[in-house]
């Protein structure tokens, strides 16, 4: 078991706790929306995702996105995970990311979608 991601208390008052499959779920989100320099002892964490959220669209934003999503995610959880698939979609003030991937522990085949909203305008 693993400490769940937000942190937080179960039922009994105890920090919440959870498996394997969501353990690396919680994972690949902490990668994907923490900002590089967030954390002070790897400051190079991260994908800065978040602000893409109001920048300007195009293929061309599009696929860079997609290219920092994919390299940032092989290097901070390459050993855990095998990535088929990155999709990334800004829509208004939102961000949805799309991850396929294959634990290498199980073998287990995932998609897990990923949405955050911008600050309110």
């Amino acid at each position: 078991m693993h400490v769940d991601f937000p942190l937080g208390f179960d039922g009994r008052g105890r920090t919440a706790a959870t498996d394997d499959d969501d353990h690396v779920r919680d994972l690949i989100e902490q990668v994907l929306f923490t900002a590089p320099g967030e954390r002070v002892n790897r400051p190079t964490f991260g994908t800065g995702l978040l602000q893409l959220v109001f920048a300007p669209g195009g293929d061309e934003v599009a696929s860079a996105t997609q290219f920092l999503v994919q390299a940032a995610l092989q290097q901070w959880l390459g050993d855990l995970i095998q990535l088929e698939r990155v999709e990334v979609q800004s829509e208004d003030a939102a961000l949805r990311v799309t991850v396929a991937y294959v634990v290498r522990r199980s073998q287990a085949h995932r998609v897990a979608e990923f949405t955050r909203e911008g600050p309110a305008a």
